[in-house]
């Protein structure tokens, strides 16, 4: 049976059995997992990064950004978490969900590939200054904490 509101419920790891109508959220390993919300008892798993899910919260209402879009279950069902609140969307043929699919796997291509230049760009810093002083510059220091919040290390 399909659901229309979803409980968000935070923790800090995703249980092994999932009920239905709850969004299991661990911010620390930055995951929301629940079952399909069309009743069909598939995990749904969304990792949280900004190339793949982002988590909006807002006075006890969660939202997920983009759809959530199940084709690679029998289901195909495609839907929405704004509020709390499913929002189902219509079906896609499959030549728009290999278009989405490929637009995903190029977006975290780029993604990776903007982290790996940064850590390059750390590494070198880090190289020239140890040559000039043991203490990292505050360049370093930044370039460090920004990769580690992109990455969640």
């Amino acid at each position: 049976m399909k659901i229309h509101q979803i409980r968000p419920q935070f923790s800090e790891f995703i249980p092994d059995n999932l009920e239905e109508g709850v969004l299991y959220i661990s911010e620390r390993y930055k995951t929301a997992s629940h079952k399909c919300a069309c009743g069909c008892g598939e995990e749904v798993v969304t990792p949280l990064s900004p190339v793949e899910w982002q988590l909006r919260k807002e006075r006890g209402l969660v939202s997920l950004h983009p759809s959530i879009g199940n084709w690679n279950y029998a289901c195909r069902s495609h839907y929405w978490i704004r509020r709390n609140a499913i929002q189902w969307a219509g079906g896609m043929p499959a030549k728009q969900i290999a278009l989405v699919q490929a637009k995903d796997k190029a977006d975290k291509t780029r993604y990776v590939g903007q982290i790996n230049r940064l850590k390059d760009s750390v590494a070198q810093t880090t190289a020239a200054n140890s040559t000039t002083s043991n203490k990292p510059s505050w360049v370093t220091k930044a370039l460090d904490t920004l990769i580690q919040w992109l990455t969640g290390r």
